[in-house]
């Protein structure tokens, strides 16, 4: 397969844009700042437009305890699940632009606005508080599955079932898990069902259960499953093999050439919040990144693999890029971009 882009998704998002958080920068960040006029008076509500059990719910869960720890202002999460996101991003449009009210989205929000550009654009109509974690894709299956047990295996299974395989995925038609679906079906010349679920729990129990045969996911958010021995990877989906998957391919191995798409979750504002109440919610947020609760989350979800900080520049910069990127591979697939 031809590579669709001129700067590989994977490379341009490694990128150090805006900032990048170290332990140095992590030191160096204001310990403590002023209330603007007494704001947060009382909790914030953090909008997760997915599962709680999820990558998002659990990204969400951790970044709160991190900023709740530091400012000791509670936050409420209020999870709106529903058409990969669109759901809880138009409850989040529509709430008071007050600085009360902050979002957790990822990647397809980006997505979503690079195909249809009516929709809200993270980088202009919303102001990024902080991107927090940037990871990779891989494709999984059970560690007792008997039919095949490595990715050759189960190619030269799946093309046997005449279509009937399934794996479990998102819903969302030009998410990124789907376009990189689609970038490994027309590789290899597998057909395979792609099995929806918008929430976590029921795609990953989906696995364990044996109503699907794969599943489409990133590590961190599988990471008890991997560690109880329930899943194992069989695919990576980068550009080269992240030490703690060493044994395990990529796709680039597997003769797919084409650049890796990588999921994103990040903290956002409206733009029209009250710039005082905006500048105190980028510190406490990016200041939260570097709580020792979050930072010992990330670690635990193979999030410190690749680069994960972006603060409020950075954040802008990964997303436009990833939006124009996204536009490139949807012209391409023949979509209809808006």
């Amino acid at each position: 397969m031809k590579k669709l882009f001129g700067i590989g998704v994977a490379a341009t998002m490694m990128m150090a844009v805006g900032g990048t958080a170290n332990a140095f920068e992590c030191k160096v960040k204001e310990a403590s700042m002023d209330k603007p006029g007494g704001f947060p008076e009382r909790a914030l509500t953090m909008i997760v437009p997915y599962g709680p059990a999820g990558g998002s719910g659990q990204v969400a869960a951790a970044m709160a305890e991190g900023v709740t720890g530091l400012t000791g202002v509670a936050i409420n999460r209020d999870h709106k699940p529903g058409g990969s996101g669109t759901v809880g991003m138009t409850a989040y449009m529509a709430s008071p632009a007050d600085g009360y009210n902050v979002l957790e989205h990822i990647d397809d929000a980006s997505s979503a606005h690079a195909l249809d550009s009516s929709r809200p654009n993270p980088a202009e109509d919303l102001i990024p508080l902080v991107i927090s974690q940037v990871t990779f894709s891989q494709i999984y299956i059970r560690t007792n599955e008997t039919r095949y047990n490595d990715w050759e295996s189960f190619v030269a299974w799946v093309k046997a079932q005449g279509g009937k395989a399934t794996i479990a995925n998102v819903s969302k038609e030009g998410s990124m898990e789907r376009v990189t679906m689609k970038f490994i079906t027309d590789a290899t010349g597998m057909e395979i069902q792609q099995i929806s679920f918008d929430k976590g729990a029921p795609r990953y129990g989906a696995l364990l259960g044996g109503q699907v045969d794969a599943l489409f996911e990133q590590p961190g958010d599988v990471r008890k499953f991997l560690d109880a021995g329930n899943f194992k990877p069989i695919l990576t989906i980068f550009d080269e093999r992240p030490s703690v998957f060493a044994d395990v391919p990529t796709h680039r191995e597997m003769g797919m050439d084409f650049d890796p798409l990588l999921r994103f979750r990040g903290f956002y504002v409206h733009k029209d919040a009250p710039a005082d109440r905006v500048e105190w919610l980028q510190w406490a947020f990016q200041r939260g990144y570097c709580q020792d609760s979050y930072q010992s989350f990330n670690e635990s979800k193979f999030m410190t693999v690749i680069d994960s900080y972006r603060d409020t520049a950075g954040a802008r910069d990964l997303i436009t890029r990833s939006i124009a990127q996204y536009r490139e591979v949807y012209k391409s697939m023949g979509m209809d971009v808006k």
